[in-house]
């Protein structure tokens, strides 16, 4: 079991270290590297997507595949030479890429509604769960003043609600210990239902 444990760690540290040579490849131009890059991170990406997806109104009109290769275009496809320290500053930028999709596409759907009745927004204890446009856009406006506030906070709820990183992920990617990430996430999921219920 042990031998097993340490193989896996072994597997998941190689797959880091090629994709962050591939990032460096990439932040040099190198359109090769991009698609190899591309295949390598595109299952995690689309199980990212994947997850958000389920969190979406039914109406929506992105699909997980057109949400990933979006986010991608957006990391990699501009014209300005992207750079990411690691694997983590990766996938935070592609969480923080999903959440703009996701909150421009609500917010064209809510134009073409025409403001039709906006439904109430519940965050749930052990989650954030945003069924209607609505939600996710008051979501959105609430993650904005906490970023005023404090912006590790926000940054953390980003990367465990739109990026799907664990406790331990986040905090290893905004440097602070794990525990001070769970105290973070819970006074961060209080003060985002307070600000939730007053609208």
């Amino acid at each position: 079991m042990t031998s097993n444990n340490s193989q896996r760690i072994e597997r998941e540290q190689s797959v880091s270290q090629g994709v962050t040579l591939l990032l460096d490849q990439v932040a040099e131009g190198d359109r090769k590297a991009a698609d190899e890059l591309f295949a390598l991170v595109y299952s995690e990406l689309r199980a990212l997507a994947g997850g958000q997806m389920r969190s979406e109104s039914s109406d929506h009109t992105l699909q997980s595949t057109a949400l990933v290769h979006e986010v991608w275009l957006k990391l990699v496809g501009s014209q300005q030479s992207p750079e990411w320290k690691n694997r983590g500053h990766f996938f935070a930028a592609a969480s923080q890429a999903m959440r703009r999709i996701l909150v421009d596409a609500a917010r064209t759907r809510r134009r073409a509604k025409r403001g039709s009745g906006a439904k109430k927004h519940e965050l749930q204890d052990n989650d954030l769960i945003c069924k209607e446009d609505e939600e996710l856009l008051a979501l959105d406006e609430a993650l904005q003043l906490l970023h005023e506030r404090d912006s590790v906070k926000a940054e953390l709820v980003n990367l465990r609600y739109f990026g799907g990183f664990t406790n331990a992920q986040a905090a290893e990617q905004l440097q602070i210990s794990t525990a001070t990430a769970e105290r973070y996430w819970a006074f961060a999921r209080a003060w985002l239902r307070t600000k939730l219920e007053e609208e």
